[in-house]
């Protein structure tokens, strides 16, 4: 069996979305582990925020719109911030030509912050996309922007710094709105 080259496969382009409630503070979600493609369980943390594929002819900013929907039945929000570039991170070797449908090397993520707007009662990470969607969470809660490096699958850890340090200012600007 030959080994596959990761330099020779493509990034995935996706985006992420980090939403903000009047504390400052951002969602997050568990992954639900039997169907978490990435086998972040197995890895030390399942949490991460709401992200997805960007779909053929999409701009990202409507995928994220659409993914964060379809992940938590979101739909009150308002955009606050976009990261200034994308942020990439790359599958361990044990997971390249098996996660992400084997297909690619790890994602190239555009990144969107927003604030959220509507009453808790909207979000339903059970029965998502207003249960038109399968569930990728099975519980999701409110966290500071700055542990969240701390909770993601380690591979991730450097794409969520990033994520940070583009973001870092919104949560006191957030809270003082």
């Amino acid at each position: 069996m030959s080994k596959i080259d990761r330099e020779k496969m493509p990034y995935r382009d996706c985006v992420g979305t980090a939403v903000f409630n009047a504390r400052g503070q951002v969602f997050i979600g568990r992954r639900k582990p039997e169907d978490d493609p990435e086998d972040s369980s197995e890895r030390g943390a399942p949490w991460q925020m709401p992200q997805g594929g960007i779909d053929k002819g999409e701009n990202p900013h409507d995928a994220a719109v659409r993914e964060l929907f379809e992940e938590t039945s979101i739909r009150s929000i308002e955009l606050v911030a976009e990261a200034p570039g994308w942020i990439y991170y790359d599958l361990p070797d044990d997971m390249i030509g098996i996660a992400l449908k084997g297909k690619y090397r790890g994602q190239r993520q555009r990144w969107f912050a927003y604030r959220f707007t509507g009453p808790e009662s909207e979000i339903d990470v059970l029965e998502p996309g207003d249960g038109s969607m399968p569930a990728e969470f099975d519980m999701w809660r409110w966290e500071e922007l700055d542990r969240l490096p701390d909770l993601i699958v380690p591979f991730k850890k450097q794409a969520y710094l990033e994520v940070v340090t583009a973001f870092r200012e919104l949560p006191s600007q957030l809270r003082h709105a």
